[in-house]
Formats: C-alpha cells, structure tokens, sequence
C-alpha cells in the first residue's frame, strides 16, 4: 500500500494560506505572505503538497491552475457543494447578471452594446457559475437566468415576470437604471465636393 507523503511545517504554512486565500495565488504572493525569503522552498512545498493531497483519500486538492495555485473541490465534488458555496462577485459580474435577469431572454449581442466588449467574458463566468443559460440565435445568443439562479437569491420563480418583480420590489432596482441605451447613431459623412449639386456649386463658384 502506498502511503502519503509526509507534509512539514512550510507545507503546512502554505496549506494554511491557500485556504485562508480562498483564491489561487502565485509563488510570489505566497512567499511574500510567508516572509520567507527564497521562493525555491515555497515551489518545492507546493510540489509536495499537491503529491500528498494526490495520495489522500478527500475531496480537496491542490491544483496548479496558470501560473498560481489553488486549494480548492476536486472537479467530481463541485456541483454537490455549490448550493450552499457562497458567490463572490465583482460589481461588473453582479451588474451583467442583473441586466441579464431584468432583459431575459436577451440578446448577447444587447448586452454588449450595454456593457461593451466586457459583456464576452461576463457572460463564461456565469456560465461558468451555473446562474445563466445561453441558446444561439442567429449569429449570437440568447441569454436568461437558470434555476440555480433563483435558488440561490431566493426567488420563488423562475418566471421572467416574477424575477423582474423581484429584483424591483426586494432589491429596489430601479427600471430606469436598466433601461437599453439607444443604439449609438452613425455620423453622416462630410459633404464633398462630389456631391454638391451642380447648381449650388456653380453659384458659389460665381460668389468669389
């Protein structure tokens, strides 16, 4: 049978602040965190650490995810804890899900005319959280919130009328403040001399 890894005390320090994190963090930040000062030993812990938790039977495991790591569910245990994982979302994340709540169903492509090119990467991140869904249609998508959605703030329905309700009478959002920007007008382009009419031309041609 074979045994975990043994963890000392710098892997156990570095266990301890990517849970505290609760975000991935590079060597950097872990080794300035630590104060220690060489980051050889902090990327050998981590090494460890992911071995050890790799020989473990639990449900956590240390992933290298880009250049940082993370503490965090192995994939298999993710939608069985995501009832009750509290969601931290930055203002222009809660901003596109809100818009998308209030509009739905709604055009990907509207969305991106209310948020700019912003809009793209929202909308993967709450695909990404289970709290929107998205259809094609035509050459973009149609976006409405999920089930997950409701559950998670509470709303008793699913409807898109009742969540409207909601969002206006419990959060005291205010129609206005999402209310669809007009499309952006063209500028008609500078007249030129082409396209002056012959006689206007030719009268202000006998002005000089």
């Amino acid at each position: 049978m074979t045994l975990p890894a043994k963890v000392d005390a710098l892997e156990y320090r570095v266990e301890a602040v990517l849970f505290a994190s609760g975000k991935p963090l590079s060597v950097k930040e872990l080794t300035d965190t630590l104060g220690v000062g060489d980051f050889r030993p902090v990327q050998a812990a981590l090494k460890k650490l992911i071995r050890a938790y790799d020989g473990r039977q639990t449900a956590l495991e240390v992933r290298h995810v880009g250049d940082r790591y993370a503490l965090q569910l192995r994939p298999e245990f993710v939608p069985g804890a995501q009832s009750v994982t509290p969601m931290e979302m930055a203002p222009r994340t809660l901003k596109a899900l809100t818009l998308i709540a209030y509009h739905q169903p709604v055009l990907q492509s509207l969305l991106v005319r209310m948020l700019g090119e912003p809009a793209y990467e929202e909308v993967e991140r709450l695909r990404g959280l289970g709290l929107i869904r998205a259809e094609p249609k035509g050459s973009t998508l149609e976006l409405g919130t999920t089930k997950a959605f409701a559950e998670y703030f509470g709303i008793a329905s699913t409807k898109p009328e009742e969540i409207r309700r909601f969002l206006e009478t419990k959060l005291k959002i205010s129609p206005a403040s999402l209310a669809v920007p007009p499309p952006a007008e063209v500028p008609e382009p500078p007249a030129s001399a082409e396209s002056v009419p012959p006689d206007v031309a030719s009268s202000a041609a006998g002005s000089d």
